[in-house]
């Protein structure tokens, strides 16, 4: 036997653009998924997506190398060589 949480559901609607709709709707269907199910996933995923401890520490460690160094974006030639 499993164990399954149960979720309660609320029926809704929306206004979408008909061009997002058709996206949406085609992409489901690749996955072989119904829209809802399709819809609702990106969601969650969108929501709920937080980075794990490892890639906290990396994006910390990046900013910290990206504050040491001043980029100069004045123009090409002058970002390439503060890139060195």
């Amino acid at each position: 036997m499993s164990t399954q949480t149960l979720v309660s559901r609320r029926q809704t609607a929306f206004r979408l653009r008909e061009d997002l709709l058709n996206r949406l709707t085609v992409e489901a269907k690749r996955q072989n998924r119904s829209l809802n199910n399709y819809v609702e996933s990106a969601l969650m995923k969108a929501i709920y997506r937080k980075p794990n401890h490892e890639t906290l520490d990396a994006i910390k460690e990046a900013q910290e190398d990206l504050n040491m160094t001043e980029l100069d974006m004045t123009n090409i030639d002058t970002f390439l060589k503060s890139l060195e």
